[in-house]
């Protein structure tokens, strides 16, 4: 990679705690600097910020409104509370509403933050409109669930301008009827889709995974705990892209590449992500 000019750095306030980062950063790198867990769903570190989930909003002090820590860029003197009243409850009603929408259960860490924030999605009773809908299973490569989906747009954008350039996805629909669709909602192997499983990658609820996950998971046999990661570099061309094996009972159940490797920064062909079979 090109050497970068050092950039100035700043001092910013988390929690009263005083924090110098370089300049540019987002509120976000200055919590992370200072050891905050700031809860992120839409946030990608590979992608632009999008500011769709609000479940990472902090309070700046002098704003009117809470702000995206994800994308606001941290200024020198800023003061920012990242668990204050107004902040808790926020985070609470975004989980609640969430939660009563979409199915969470495949979202890490959602449970353990809707205990944190005491959110209830079940206060909004048994008829609350939900985006429940069968999983689409059209190809051998991964299935898309969209009763999972919370429209965090990653997927689009690392399909889009941001990554592979294919453009095979993007959002149907208004309001609370938008979804993740291909043109004309045609099946994916009649898409633009190359099926590079980038928009695997960057999902951070589940609603694209892994034909081999999605069928484990049915068979009540996927757990994280049993398996082991081994990054190796790809076999099949002299790019050297980096790929992290996820092995369960000696059996390879699916392959994602390490978001810091200046190769393929967590991107990979279809032959990276899915041509494990060989092996």
């Amino acid at each position: 990679m090109p050497l970068q000019p050092p950039r100035r750095l700043i001092d910013v306030q988390i929690d009263g705690e005083e924090v110098r980062v370089p300049e540019g950063s987002t509120i976000l790198d200055a919590c992370q600097a200072a050891g905050k867990d700031i809860p992120t769903l839409c946030y990608g570190d590979t992608l632009t910020p999008k500011n769709a989930c609000r479940v990472c909003v902090v309070e700046v002090e002098g704003a009117r409104t809470l702000a995206p820590a994800c994308s606001r860029k941290a200024e020198p003197g800023m003061k920012v509370g990242t668990g204050t009243e107004r902040v808790r409850q926020s985070r609470k009603v975004v989980l609640e509403l969430l939660g009563s929408s979409v199915d969470l259960s495949t979202t890490p860490r959602a449970a353990e933050w809707a205990a944190e924030y005491g959110a209830d999605p079940s206060r909004f009773g048994d008829g609350a409109a939900t985006v429940e809908q069968p999983a689409k299973v059209d190809n051998d490569l991964y299935v898309r669930d969209y009763s999972k989906c919370i429209l965090c747009y990653k997927c689009v954008d690392a399909c889009g301008d941001q990554w592979q350039n294919t453009f095979a996805i993007g959002v149907a629909g208004r309001g609370f009827d938008a979804t993740i669709s291909t043109e004309f909602d045609a099946p994916l192997t009649d898409s633009a889709c190359v099926y590079c499983g980038n928009c695997v990658e960057v999902c951070p609820t589940g609603a694209l995974s892994f034909k081999t996950e999605f069928d484990m998971r049915a068979e009540g046999t996927w757990d994280e705990s049993r398996q082991t990661e081994t990054t190796t570099v790809c076999s099949y061309c002299g790019v050297g892209c980096n790929l992290t094996l996820h092995v369960q009972e000696n059996k390879i159940v699916k392959v994602t590449s390490p978001h810091d490797n200046p190769v393929t920064k967590g991107n990979l062909c279809v032959k990276g992500r899915f041509g494990f079979g060989y092996v």
